[in-house]
């Protein structure tokens, strides 16, 4: 799984830069919508499907609430704390962090109410945060756990990257997934122009 998202992604570059005629990217940007729109159609329905989901849900507990809060409190911590060695302040680092992945409003955010640079950075940031969890999440479920699998999408768990969840989780992590993704995109527009200097 991991080295068909990775050739994918590398064979999608080498196209685009050879041979991609400019004009079909709205084309492709509606497809990959509707293809999205689809497998997220295709998890609710196998989530569905299964007898008892409500009870084991309920069964994580605060389990639930705690996966978006260490997310979010690890992707803001760990952005501030490497901020100097890019040369940015802790709170730019900070606010960066708190795109949680969702990359083009993140980087609107911060074009718009601070600055463009840091908004380039909050937006190449959150792109490679989005490509490394889709590399990363299957390896983190094997090797790591399936909760932790969660982590590395932050709020494009909610989307992009469900399906991958759900692919090397099981049903409950993968609703698990859905709901931080769910509050990790709530939280950012909340807490990046909070965060700005």
């Amino acid at each position: 799984m991991t080295a068909i998202a990775i050739a994918s992604v590398l064979g999608g570059m080498a196209l685009g830069y050879l041979f991609l005629d400019p004009n079909i990217l709205d084309t492709l940007d509606t497809l990959v919508t509707v293809a999205l729109w689809i497998l997220l159609f295709g998890i609710g329905l196998d989530l569905g499907r299964t007898s008892g989901l409500a009870e084991r849900l309920r069964g994580l507990g605060w389990t639930i609430l705690a996966v978006p809060l260490a997310v979010a409190l690890g992707s803001i911590l760990g952005t501030a704390l490497v901020a100097g060695w890019l040369g940015l302040t802790m709170r730019e680092g900070a606010a960066v962090g708190a795109g949680f992945g969702w990359y083009s409003l993140s980087a609107v955010i911060i074009s718009q109410n601070y600055d463009v640079a840091l908004g380039a950075v909050a937006f190449l940031s959150n792109v490679f945060r989005e490509l490394i969890a889709i590399v990363c999440i299957p390896l983190v479920a094997a090797k790591i756990g399936h909760l932790a699998a969660v982590a590395p999408g932050g709020a494009t768990t909610m989307d992009v990257t469900l399906p991958l969840v759900a692919k090397s989780t099981s049903k409950d992590v993968t609703m698990a997934a859905f709901v931080s993704g769910m509050m990790l995109s709530g939280l950012v527009p909340i807490l990046v122009p909070l965060l700005l200097p």
